[in-house]
C-alpha cells in the first residue's frame, strides 16, 4: 500500500511538472504586445510615435510627483506642440492646400469631462485651449473663428505657426499638387497620450495639425471624443493615430474601450478594432495608403497597441519601464 501511494504521488508530481512546463512554453509563445502589457504599473504614461518620448518625460515629471493625469497629458503633448521640428503638431505643422496651418485637439479627464477645438489657427497650444473649453464653457467643442476668438479671450497669444521649413515643404508640394494621404513616420498626424496617476485616475489628450495638404476646412478624428480619444475611468482609455476618416467610421477609440469593458486586454481590444477597420477598407482603392494605430491603457495600468501596417511605434514610461519606444504589432506589412 505504501509503495502504491509513493508511485501515485510521483505520478501526480510528474503530471504537475508537465502542466507547468506546458504553461511556461505557452507563455513564451504569446505575441509581443500581449507579453508587454503584463508589466502593469501606476503611475504610467503611454503616447504615440517617437516624439512621444520627450512628451512622456514631461508628463512623468508631473506624475512622479503625485500630480494628476490631466495635468500630465496636457503638459506632455504641449512639448510636441511647441517643437517646430515636429511638422505634424502645433508650431511648424504642415499647412493645408491653401497654405494655412489649422490645428485640432481634445482632452478628457476621469470624470468624462472633455473639451475640444477644431480648425483652430494662429494658436500654438490647441490642447490648452481645449482644456479651457472643458473647464470654462458649457460646451465640448469650439471650431474655427469661434475657437480662435475664445482662445484670445482666454489670454492665448496669436502667432504665425508656419515655419520656414514647413513653408518650403508646402511650396515644393505646390509644384506637383499631388495629394498623397499616406500616413507614415514623415507625415503622420497626431500625438495621442494616455495617463494613469497614482490615485488611479485616467486622462487622455490628442493634438495635431492634421494630414499634410488637406482640403481647407478638413477635420479628422483627433478632436472628436469617441473617435480620436475616449476613456471610461472604470475601465480604461484609448487613443488613435493615422487616417482620421477611417477611425471616425468605426468610432475607433470608444470601441477599444468598450471591448476592454467586455474583458479584452488593451492589446486585444486594439487589435480587434484594427481588424474591423481593415475589413471595411480592404477593397478600397486607397487601402495601400491606409494606416491606423491605437494605444490603450486599462484601469490596472496594463497597456497595449496595435496598428494596420508596420511603421507605427509608441512610448511608455512608468516606474518599471524607462520610456521604452516599441514598434507596435501590425496586420499587414
Amino acid at each position: 500500500m505504501r509503495r502504491y501511494t509513493i508511485q501515485l504521488c510521483f505520478t501526480l508530481f510528474l503530471t504537475f511538472l508537465g502542466c507547468t512546463t506546458h504553461e511556461k512554453t505557452k507563455e513564451t509563445k504569446q505575441e509581443v504586445g500581449t507579453a508587454i502589457e503584463k508589466q502593469s504599473s501606476k503611475p504610467i504614461v503611454i503616447s504615440t510615435w517617437n516624439h512621444g518620448v520627450p512628451a512622456n518625460e514631461t508628463a512623468w515629471q508631473i506624475l512622479n510627483q503625485g500630480g494628476t493625469a490631466l495635468d500630465a497629458v496636457e503638459q506632455g503633448v504641449r512639448t510636441a506642440e511647441a517643437n517646430p521640428e515636429i511638422q505634424t503638431v502645433g508650431l511648424g505643422g504642415f499647412p493645408d492646400r491653401e497654405g494655412n496651418v489649422t490645428l485640432d485637439a481634445c482632452i478628457m479627464d476621469h470624470n468624462s469631462d472633455c473639451g475640444a477645438v477644431s480648425f483652430l489657427q494662429h494658436i500654438k497650444h490647441p490642447i490648452s485651449v481645449a482644456r479651457k473649453v472643458m473647464e470654462e464653457t458649457p460646451h465640448i467643442m469650439l471650431t474655427g473663428e469661434g475657437a480662435l476668438q475664445f482662445a484670445l479671450e482666454q489670454g492665448f497669444k496669436k502667432e504665425n505657426l508656419l515655419t520656414e521649413a514647413s513653408k518650403k515643404a508646402y511650396e515644393e508640394w505646390l509644384e506637383t499638387s499631388k495629394y498623397k494621404p499616406v500616413i507614415n513616420v514623415e507625415n503622420h498626424d497626431t500625438i495621442s497620450m494616455l495617463a494613469l496617476d497614482e490615485n488611479g485616475n485616467l486622462s487622455g489628450a490628442c493634438t495635431t495639425s492634421g494630414a499634410a495638404w488637406k482640403m481647407h476646412g478638413r477635420v479628422g478624428d483627433s478632436p472628436i471624443i469617441g473617435a480620436g480619444l475616449f476613456l471610461d475611468n472604470q475601465v480604461g482609455a484609448a487613443a488613435a493615430t493615422g487616417l482620421g476618416e477611417a477611425v471616425i467610421r468605426t468610432a475607433g477609440s470608444a470601441m477599444v474601450v468598450e471591448l476592454m469593458r467586455q474583458g479584452k486586454s488593451p492589446y486585444d481590444a486594439c487589435k480587434e478594432v484594427v481588424e474591423r477597420i481593415y475589413a471595411l477598407h480592404k477593397n478600397h482603392k486607397d487601402i495601400e495608403y491606409l494606416q491606423v494605430g491605437f494605444i490603450a491603457l486599462n484601469k490596472k495600468g496594463e497597456y497595449g497597441s496595435y496598428c494596420l501596417r508596420s511603421g507605427f511605434n509608441f512610448a511608455v514610461k512608468s516606474k518599471l519601464i524607462d520610456n521604452q519606444l516599441t514598434d507596435a504589432d501590425f496586420k499587414i506589412q
